[in-house]
């Protein structure tokens, strides 16, 4: 997909950050636990819709506006003349609100999930939250990253929060995208081989799956790695957990399935199922592992869509689930709705969304409190 010209940016020198070599000090909380903010971006590259730009914003008008209502929202913003727009939208949808807060820090694309601060908290003291800002190169095949890349230093230094750059032993800078990791914030995490560990999309080449766990172990609290094998069709980024796999609770995960033995999604969802209920937790407790269906296959211009109701997004008092004009949005909602019974469940339309590659989870990053 031709992507636009890159405008030159002034060069900024990154808050200094922290390198942990030793063990881990630090846990990621799960994404239930209670939050402090999300964080977004204005969407504005429109090589990522193309030709179909125009619904976008109002999508996440919607969003903020469900968000808003229970937790502060950070937007990213690319210029002053980026956020009078986005205003405008969000107070057209009344979804302007006093805890939106705005940022004029230019991104290449939306996918905050990926390319965002992850949270982590202190086990030793009472540092509080910290951020683990890994090193995002555009899911290892664009060119333009590196004012996504400079998101989380930013966000670190607005916080005044501790700024952790995670290393390999070596040195060498560990590239992870949030969207390739769900954790139970005990321990335990899901990811995929095919993202993490294939020779054609590895992040890190070179590196063993041994070394990889080390690094999960130090800078995100993981004693227990629970591998998947691949995604689903059609997501650009080869294998992310958000659109197969999630942890719902300490021992509850939502696996996606696919019945129809004739679409490419069956066999490698039917492999990662078995995988899931022959895995344990940290503890070595069984999983308890709840199907989750498919939408019908979307496809837009020949090319196969990676809808999947496994990319919600847990908010404070609320789970923000995409739906696709599809018979099983039900089933999906109400399958949510019965592992979440104290929160609202809110269908957002992801029709439009979907056509940039990624939906509600893609876009989001939570705060932790």
């Amino acid at each position: 997909m031709k992507r636009p010209p890159r405008t030159p940016q002034k060069k900024e020198k990154p808050p200094r950050a922290l390198r942990l070599r030793g063990h881990s000090s630090y846990r990621m909380p799960a994404e239930w636990e209670p939050h402090e903010a999300t964080w977004i971006a204005w969407p504005h590259n429109r090589s990522d819709w193309p030709g179909k730009f125009d619904p976008i914003p109002w999508v996440y008008c919607d969003i903020v506006y469900h968000l808003a209502g229970s937790e502060r929202v950070h937007i990213l913003v690319n210029d002053a003349i980026a956020e009078r727009s986005a205003r405008a939208a969000l107070e057209r949808a009344n979804a302007m609100r006093d805890s939106v807060e705005f940022h004029r820090w230019p991104t290449n694309r939306v996918w905050t999930r990926d390319y965002g601060p992850i949270f982590v908290k202190s086990t030793s003291n009472s540092r509080g939250v910290a951020v683990a800002d890994f090193h995002f190169n555009a899911w290892a095949k664009y060119p333009d990253w590196k004012k996504d890349n400079q998101i989380a230093a930013r966000a670190a230094s607005l916080l005044d929060c501790e700024h952790i750059v995670p290393q390999f032993l070596s040195g060498q800078q560990v590239v992870l995208e949030g969207g390739s990791i769900d954790v139970n914030g005990r321990g335990s995490m899901l990811t995929t081989e095919e993202c993490l560990l294939s020779k054609v999309q590895q992040r890190n080449p070179g590196f063993t799956r041994d070394e990889v766990e080390r690094a999960f172990r130090r800078f995100l609290g993981v004693t227990n790695v629970i591998w998947l094998g691949r995604g689903v069709a059609g997501d650009d980024t080869h294998g992310h957990i958000d659109d197969i796999a999630r942890f719902v609770a300490p021992t509850t995960v939502v696996a996606a399935v696919e019945p129809n033995r004739g679409d490419p999604n069956h066999q490698p969802l039917a492999e990662n199922l078995k995988r899931l209920r022959a895995a344990a937790d940290q503890d070595g407790r069984a999983l308890d592992v709840v199907e989750l269906p498919l939408p019908r296959p979307i496809e837009f211009r020949a090319q196969r869509l990676p809808a999947s109701y496994a990319n919600f997004y847990i908010a404070n008092g609320l789970v923000l689930v995409p739906t696709f004009n599809d018979p099983n949005d039900r089933i999906a909602l109400n399958t949510l709705a019965a592992l979440f019974p104290d929160r609202s469940v809110v269908g957002i339309h992801c029709g439009d969304l979907i056509w940039g590659l990624g939906a509600l989870h893609c876009m989001t990053q939570q705060q932790p409190k």
